[in-house]
């Protein structure tokens, strides 16, 4: 994967959250106490590490479907899978993540608006200063249309909140395919603002589909369609193309050696050091789940190898 999912681990832990830096998942109970700062930072960068990679599988997924690699694709679909609904989730539940129906509106709506006014139009500027032509005119595009999910919204908030009006439905899906490729970009700045945009989309497809469940379970269908359309469309379309231009993905067998140098890094030195440092706090909840999903991630590094020996 070019950024590599190694880079993203190295990273992750040092990442401040952008755009969609919400509120919880109904999954895990909270520690009667308050979890540490330190404990809330890492749970974050986990979370924005654990989207990623749910979004990067499934492209790796689609991949290796095309080269005629079946079981690698459910492999990476499998895995996909667990980060989300059961790494994400979790981590989620530790910090209340996700909140009612109106301030989930309410995040959402600032995310999209911080997307849409400040950090894509930025990195258009940038990118267009260094001569990447495609990816200026790609942030350009989605910062409209996170300007354009705000405005769906607000106008969900304004049903929701005075009874005026309906939930709208989301927009119509035009899905992007990544096939194996190099990047497209020239820029070392370019490069890494593609890399910061993709973490925030997959977190942000993994926040609605959070806040979709939340409003589903709360009996505001058109609402959870909303969020779950929105989703789609952060992973399906933005992450997507960006993932094109980026070059993240590979042929399979050099996707299978960089997921798992990715999750080896997770499971030996990222969750561990997440684990002591809640331990430190106090926060055992914490210091427990990061130390499960380590092992977890250890997991998927000897499942990856196994079909990565297999294809020889």
């Amino acid at each position: 994967m070019r950024p590599s999912l190694v880079r993203l681990a190295t990273a992750v832990s040092g990442l401040a959250l952008t755009a969609v830096s919400v509120a919880t998942a109904p999954a895990a109970v909270a520690d009667s106490k308050t979890p540490a700062l330190s404990t809330v930072q890492d749970t974050r960068a986990a979370m924005r590490g654990e989207g990623f990679a749910h979004a990067a599988y499934l492209l790796y997924a689609d991949e290796a479907a095309r080269e005629g690699h079946g079981r690698i694709a459910e492999l990476y679909r499998s895995t996909a899978q667990t980060e989300f609904e059961d790494h994400f989730t979790q981590e989620a539940g530790l910090i209340s993540y996700v909140g009612s129906n109106e301030a989930n509106i309410r995040q959402a709506m600032e995310g999209e608006r911080f997307e849409a006014t400040s950090m894509y139009p930025t990195y258009a500027e940038e990118a267009r200063q260094d001569g990447d032509v495609a990816a200026a005119e790609l942030f350009t595009e989605i910062a409209a249309d996170e300007a354009e999910h705000r405005e769906l919204l607000a106008l969900a908030l304004k049903a929701l909140t005075t009874g005026e009006g309906k939930v709208p439905s989301p927009p119509q899906v035009d899905p992007v395919t990544v096939p194996a490729g190099l990047p497209q970009v020239a820029s070392a700045r370019t490069r890494a603002n593609l890399d910061d945009a993709m973490h925030g989309e997959g977190l942000a497809n993994a926040t609605y589909l959070l806040y979709a469940q939340h409003a589903r379970d709360t009996g505001e269908r058109r609402l959870a369609a909303l969020f779950e359309g929105l989703a789609e469309i952060e992973l399906r379309e933005h992450f997507a193309a960006e993932a094109l231009l980026a070059g993240l993905v590979s042929d399979t067998a050099s996707n299978l050696r960089t997921s798992i140098a990715g999750e080896t890094y997770e499971a030996e030195v990222m969750y561990p050091a997440f684990a002591r440092r809640a331990e430190n706090n106090g926060d055992v909840q914490a210091a427990e789940l990061f130390t499960e999903i380590a092992a977890d991630e250890a997991g998927h590094a000897e499942a990856f190898q196994r079909a990565l020996n297999h294809l020889g």
